[in-house]
């Protein structure tokens, strides 16, 4: 399978062609007729992938602009859109972000300069918008003269090679500083019997890479298929530093694949700055933070009562902030007793969302809460029954990963050899946190 792209089409929604670039000439006029009859004329917007007289028209819509692809090649759709959307955020990065039919119009040399150096004989080149400022002079994005040969250099090999995301030379710090943040959400649906019905974590490492040069990083966590080959002991109980199963997992491009495939580290040359190194996904093992005991009785039709208790699962030494608790109430409900509440701060009634809001602003490790209360409800002749949605949580737990990753080793190697100072930091949100009542 290639990724072989004949032709650019930009269309807008009447059918009219506003610039094509044809990179090979198997594909003639001709098609670009065929797509505006047979998609933009019938509006079979149904899908983005067509195939018309053996020519593959793949698509996207952007304000009332269709950027499409042809080609006859059995060539890879997933790499046709993603050359096609960082074509977009390219064109948006040099149009001060916007992007329409007349702004084509009124810069097609600019887009045609742009389409040149993107893709050469059909098969794309570079769509980074540091490295295109430095060849390109036409246009807002417009950047400084090349000084020098290194410099003009650094671009070749920058076109040529795979890092285009860093410029040598470029970076320069007083300071060599990474700062590492593991965020995850955490999901969970559990029943009414207190069994969990679905549990899983999705989390994201972010970075932000102050560091002078070209380094090389290695970073580390402690996955379980490398945990295994360094102790041979097996244990069925989890503890702090042991493996973890990740599900599923994707890199930034700047990550070297091949090393995670063999080595299972991650190697890479950071960008400057912010970026997200990876997200992830975790099913197994996963440690809750909380733990929700809900006991609701209805008294007839004129009384309903709460009995909630939550307790902390994580270590003492923590706290979690911010800890939300959605209490679902009848809509009938009129007025609140409340009974006992083990909390700083007494639960709001919203009757707008017809729910108990329960505010708990620090919340220790190994403490536990308990409200009780009782909801009076107006007589209804409805005999509808209460659909009993479920408690909802909302939380954050700073320096506590559910699924219990965390960064092994962080190791920056640079040819002037320099100090790094490191910084990790993790937290753990609420994500869909749901207990059925």
């Amino acid at each position: 399978m290639d990724l072989m792209i004949s032709t650019i089409l930009f269309v807008n929604e009447k059918g009219e062609t506003i610039i094509s670039r044809f990179y090979r000439d198997n594909i003639s006029h001709a098609a670009a007729r065929a797509f505006r009859h047979t998609i933009i004329a019938a509006k079979k917007f149904t899908s983005p992938v067509v195939k018309i007289d053996k020519c593959s028209f793949m698509y996207i819509r952007v304000d009332k602009v269709f950027v499409t692809a042809v080609t006859k090649q059995n060539a890879n759709p997933a790499l046709v859109f993603q050359f096609l959307y960082s074509l977009i955020e390219l064109f948006k990065a040099y149009f001060g972000g916007t992007f329409d039919e007349d702004t084509i119009r009124n810069n097609f040399v600019l887009i045609y300069e742009l389409l040149d150096e993107t893709m050469d004989h059909g098969y794309p080149q570079v769509t980074a918008v540091e490295i295109l400022k430095s060849l390109i002079k036409t246009g807002t994005a417009k950047g400084g003269p090349i000084k020098s040969k290194e410099e003009a250099e650094g671009i070749t090999s920058a076109i040529t090679g795979a890092v285009d995301w860093r410029q040598p030379g470029k970076c320069k710090y007083r300071t060599n500083q990474v700062w590492i943040d593991v965020f995850e959400d955490v999901n969970l649906l559990m029943s009414t019997k207190g069994a969990v019905l679905k549990s899983d974590v999705a989390g994201r490492v972010m970075m932000n890479c102050h560091l002078t040069g070209m380094p090389e990083c290695k970073f580390g966590m402690n996955d379980k298929l490398v945990m295994e080959k360094k102790d041979a002991k097996k244990t069925a109980k989890r503890r702090h530093g042991s493996g973890v199963v990740i599900d599923d997992v994707t890199f930034h491009r700047c990550v070297n694949l091949s090393s995670f495939d063999r080595e299972r580290t991650i190697n890479f040359v950071p960008p400057d700055g912010k970026f997200e190194l990876m997200k992830y996904r975790i099913t197994e093992n996963i440690l809750l933070p909380f733990r929700v005991i809900p006991v609701i009785n209805e008294k007839g039709r004129t009384r309903v009562q709460y009995e909630i208790k939550i307790k902390g699962k994580f270590n003492s030494k923590l706290f979690a902030t911010n800890v939300v608790i959605k209490i679902p109430v009848p809509k009938n409900c009129a007025k609140w007793d409340y009974i006992q509440c083990h909390s700083p701060k007494k639960p709001i009634y919203n009757p707008g969302k017809a729910m108990l809001i329960w505010k708990i602003k620090k919340f220790p490790g190994d403490a536990s809460f308990l409200l009780k209360a009782e909801c009076v409800l107006v007589a209804s002749v409805s005999d509808k029954q209460w659909s009993r949605p479920p408690i909802e949580m909302e939380f954050q737990v700073p320096m506590f990963t559910s699924s219990g990753l965390h960064v092994r080793f962080m190791k920056v190697v640079e040819k002037n050899q320099y100090r790094t100072t490191k910084w990790v930091r993790y937290m753990t949100r609420a994500g869909s946190f749901q207990i059925r009542i």
